[in-house]
């Protein structure tokens, strides 16, 4: 992730002006033991699947990643100059870490690994997101996920 003072006016100034919803105190939840959670992931890396739509700058939608996706039909769509994609061209899971969660839950850490996880276009004004959120919702409760991982790029 790029520190702000190193990204380049006027995507800088645009990013310092996004205007982030309140979202107040989070509560408190308790949950199964980590032995017990199903997990999914949540990306703002902008990946898709080949044949998916592609995102485009500023897309505020989601896209689904089934858990067996194959190593090379998993794509970034996020372009930026301040965005650097050498570690995920070497190794998918920098961004995408679905091989470490396997082997959390062959070593008996995790309960289990989600079947679908989703990814976002990072850089994208939160509000305009919200919309997309409720149908994400529904599918990590029809997939019986209690934990997500999130992934920030």
């Amino acid at each position: 992730m790029a520190r702000l003072e190193y990204i380049p006016e006027p995507t800088a100034t645009s990013i310092r002006e996004i205007d982030c919803p309140d979202l107040g105190d989070p509560p408190f939840v308790t949950g199964p033991a980590l032995k017990d959670r199903r997990i999914a992931m949540i990306s703002t890396a902008g990946l898709f699947t080949r044949g998916d739509r592609p995102f485009v700058g500023g897309d505020a939608d989601y896209r689904a990643i089934p858990a067996d996706v194959g190593e090379n039909d998993l794509l970034v769509g996020h372009v930026s100059v301040n965005f650097d994609r050498t570690g995920y061209q070497r190794d998918r899971n920098v961004m995408f870490p679905i091989d470490r969660l396997r082997e959390l839950a062959a070593g008996g850490i995790i309960g289990s690994v989600a079947d679908t996880h989703f990814s976002f276009m990072g850089a994208t004004n939160p509000i305009e997101m919200e919309a997309h959120v409720a149908p994400v919702i529904a599918q990590l409760n029809a997939d019986r996920v209690d934990s997500v991982v999130l992934l920030p790029v």
